[in-house]
């Protein structure tokens, strides 16, 4: 195994939990998560000679990961990236803290905006500040701000239907 591969084994398993909530925010079946996560792999591999740190690794993630389960949505899976064989030695879903019921009760109602709005509830989930996530998805901290206003009010009012 080459040193590249090496660093990108390293980086996927520091960022896998990241990279399944976005997948999981797109989908609720495991398979589908499955399908998505293998895409989002496949793209940060694609771009990783060329990952120039710039806006650090964590907004890139992010980034690779969104583009490519929005693009995937609007698509609606018709067409499928073909599959790339990348051996990772580690369990990329053993990961227990996705699974509480509280945690699918959120992203169920998720689950219901639109593919961007889902993005900027997840990142803003994750602890991102404004900031970081209008550079993820290429607007400014104040339509951050007012976009996380109405999509909270949307998510309140879903409760109470």
């Amino acid at each position: 195994m080459d040193t590249q591969q090496r660093e990108f084994e390293r980086i996927v398993k520091a960022h896998k939990s990241t990279i399944y909530t976005v997948c999981y925010m797109f989908s609720k079946d495991s398979d589908e998560v499955a399908d998505l996560f293998q895409e989002v792999l496949i793209n940060l591999w694609k771009g990783f000679p060329s990952f120039r740190a710039d806006s650090g690794l964590r907004t890139w993630i992010y980034r690779v990961a969104l583009n490519t389960c929005i693009s995937s949505d609007r698509k609606q899976r018709r067409q499928r990236a073909r599959h790339c064989e990348l051996e990772l030695d580690f369990d990329l879903f053993n990961d227990q803290d996705a699974d509480t019921q509280q945690v699918k009760k959120l992203y169920d109602r998720i689950s219901l905006l639109g593919p961007y709005d889902r993005a900027i509830i997840m990142l803003w989930l994750e602890n991102m500040s404004y900031d970081e996530i209008g550079m993820v998805m290429g607007i400014t901290a104040k339509n951050v701000s007012v976009r996380l206003y109405r999509i909270k009010e949307a998510l309140k009012n879903m409760s109470n239907h």
